[in-house]
């Protein structure tokens, strides 16, 4: 088959992604293989898994290979990280990916059980996926990828559940970043705006207005549209393969959503 422009960016390389099979983390998939990569990427549903390990294999030049899998669960993740080194023998890059954002909720309808669940989901697999595969990526002077949010530096209403995670992952980037440095190994995060998934048209669809919940979600950013999944696969790619003088680092992927004024007032509008 013919080698697409990108196909020797990361070739020979060893990637797993978390929270794959879908949304940002399928863009992720998708960019890496087009690179030459070997992914291995990790969902808890098998038929959308499957269906992308299918498709992206078809078209290469590098590789995928799904495994089923539930990020709250140790056991689990120790066996993505097993399963590849078993195939492929090293491991160069981890994308920590999976996670979700609660509908809209304020603190007093947040549970102290809602809140550590979160927590389990988007902040403690993170922390075990960079546990289990450190010792893989030292050998390799290998990098991780935490997928933080940009509202962990500028907040959000009713969310404060979601915010406390990425910002916990933005700042356990930091201090992973300092301690790996003496092995090679490199650990940045990418912070997203608005970018269109399908969990954000599904929180759009339990807002009153569709519509303008997505014409909203496009205004925030200065470019004045929603980012893409392939250009979040691209940003992660430029921090494994090209930013090799960068650790420490939080990315955004925002499209100018971080500028300029705007009205922010919230005194007398809570309910």
């Amino acid at each position: 088959m013919a080698a697409t422009a990108s196909s020797g960016r990361y070739a020979g390389k060893v990637t797993i992604v978390t929270g794959g099979s879908k949304g940002i983390g399928e863009g992720v998939v998708r960019e890496f293989v087009k690179a030459g990569s070997k992914v291995v990427f990790c969902a808890r549903g098998v038929e959308a898994g499957k269906k992308l390990e299918q498709e992206v294999n078809s078209t290469g030049p590098g590789e995928s290979f799904f495994i089923q899998c539930d990020v709250t669960k140790e056991e689990d993740l120790k066996n993505v990280v097993d399963i590849a080194i078993e195939k492929y023998g090293q491991l160069d890059c981890l994308i920590n990916n999976a996670g979700t954002h609660p509908d809209a909720t304020s603190i007093d309808d947040t549970s102290v059980q809602d809140f550590e669940n979160l927590f389990k989901l988007n902040v403690v697999s993170y922390f075990i996926m960079c546990k289990r595969s450190l010792p893989h990526l030292r050998k390799t002077k290998g990098n991780i990828i935490n997928m933080s949010s940009l509202v962990a530096l500028i907040g959000q209403q009713h969310a404060v559940s979601y915010v406390a995670t990425k910002g916990a992952i933005t700042s356990m980037t930091r201090a992973l970043a300092i301690d790996e440095a003496a092995y090679g190994v490199r650990v940045n995060s990418l912070s997203i705006g608005n970018v269109l998934t399908p969990l954000w048209e599904s929180n759009a669809s339990a807002t009153p207005d569709y519509k303008k919940a997505i014409q909203d979600g496009m205004d925030a950013q200065l470019l004045g549209r929603m980012g893409t999944l392939h250009e979040s696969g691209q940003a992660c790619l430029y921090l494994a393969a090209d930013a090799t003088f960068t650790t420490g680092t939080d990315l955004l992927l925002t499209g100018g959503a971080e500028l300029n004024y705007g009205k922010k007032t919230r005194i007398g509008t809570s309910s």
